[in-house]
């Protein structure tokens, strides 16, 4: 890692694209299993506002990807059937249980994209905006979350601590497979 004002470190920018690919990725396949169980709901719209967003950002780390010719992580056909499955098994849980999903997935993002931001070096300032504002939508879904009576999730402190441990997990592995 480097600090802001410097030159960033080429394995750490790959880890970088790789990580945030794979984690939009994952969040993408979260709110499609989400939807398959609470299409129809009240809720339907709310979810895909946060699945386009999700969307854009993981079209970003795709092009950069490419760009930038970094290798995505081999486990994205795990993230493929793990998101879904986490997604659709919070939603059958109910919606306050799927929203207490997306406040822990995102409070996760949120400190992973926080750090990132402070590590990349100026060099790489359009990716660190990019970031910047990523990471806000994913602050405006946690808050969607809260506001749609996450906390009010049966165990939702448990919940949350489990999921927060995965996505940890996933981005250390992801970063580096």
């Amino acid at each position: 890692m480097t600090g802001p004002t410097t030159r960033t470190d080429r394995r750490y920018l790959e880890e970088v694209i790789r990580v945030d690919h794979a984690g939009e990725y994952g969040a993408k396949r979260i709110y499609q299993g989400q939807l398959a169980v609470l299409r129809g709901t009240r809720h339907e719209a709310t979810i895909r506002h946060m699945q386009e967003q999700e969307q854009e950002h993981l079209d970003t780390f795709s092009r950069l990807i490419a760009e930038r010719r970094v290798r995505p992580t081999a486990l994205l056909p795990i993230w493929h059937v793990a998101g879904f499955a986490l997604g659709a098994a919070t939603a059958a849980l109910g919606s306050r249980a799927a929203m207490a999903c997306t406040v822990a997935v995102e409070e996760a993002i949120d400190e992973h994209y926080q750090a990132q931001e402070a590590a990349l070096g100026e060099d790489e300032a359009p990716l660190r905006a990019d970031i910047a504002r990523f990471r806000a939508e994913e602050l405006e879904h946690r808050d969607i979350g809260l506001a749609n009576e996450a906390e009010l999730t049966p165990g939702y402190r448990l919940l949350s601590a489990a999921i927060k441990m995965g996505c940890k997990l996933a981005i250390r592995v992801s970063e580096k497979v």
